[in-house]
């Protein structure tokens, strides 16, 4: 009799176990609308808005500081530069892709071939957006090099289309410059890891 509860007690705490186990696998697997796909979608947009909130508070600071000066940030990119990522925590069908672009604050957008439109606020959110002291709107603006157009609000946007997420360095050197008389201009150097940005204000 002891023998058959032993059995019983150790085949229930074995079936535990293995549904313990089936659960953990299928949130390692990041399986769509799983909550560690949702965690993973959490991830990328924190480093999406952290990748913002660095170019902008760089550019803040060459603003404050006035004509002439310069400043430099670096941030570590990991889920940005995962495509496997983007896709699963965006539900992305075409090819992922990150877009950036300024009005009043860098705007940085995870989209894809298929659908371009930068989204930022509600479900389908996929636009983060950081404020800055130099307020100007770019997004029509050609100085963005290399160019790409997203749709915001209805309108084609200037930006900085990165068709090739991968490419992005581990770590990217933001350089921001107030040279009056210059433009503004972005250009992201994928081989130096750099991203050189020129404010002009005024200008």
């Amino acid at each position: 009799m002891k023998k058959a509860q032993i059995s019983l007690e150790f085949m229930l705490i074995f079936g535990i176990l293995l549904i313990l186990l089936a659960y953990s696998i299928n949130n390692i697997t990041f399986s769509q609308k799983s909550q560690s796909n949702e965690l993973l979608r959490v991830q990328v947009s924190l480093e999406a808005k952290s990748l913002a909130n660095s170019i902008s508070n760089t550019i803040s600071q060459v603003y404050a500081q006035g004509p002439g000066s310069k400043a430099t940030s670096y941030i570590t990119l990991r889920y940005l530069r995962d495509e496997n990522y983007l896709k699963k925590s965006f539900n992305l069908s075409g090819s992922p892709e990150i877009f950036i672009t300024y009005l009043n604050g860098t705007y940085v957008g995870i989209v894809d071939t298929a659908n371009n439109s930068l989204v930022t606020s509600g479900a389908g959110k996929n636009t983060f957006w950081s404020q800055s002291l130099y307020r100007t709107d770019l997004t029509g603006s050609a100085g963005f090099t290399p160019s790409g157009t997203a749709i915001y609000n209805g309108n084609i946007v200037n930006g900085i289309l990165i068709a090739n997420p991968a490419q992005l360095p581990t770590t990217l050197v933001i350089i921001v410059e107030w040279i009056p008389g210059n433009g503004n201009t972005w250009v992201l150097d994928m081989t130096a890891g750099e991203l050189r940005i020129t404010i002009d204000p005024g200008g």
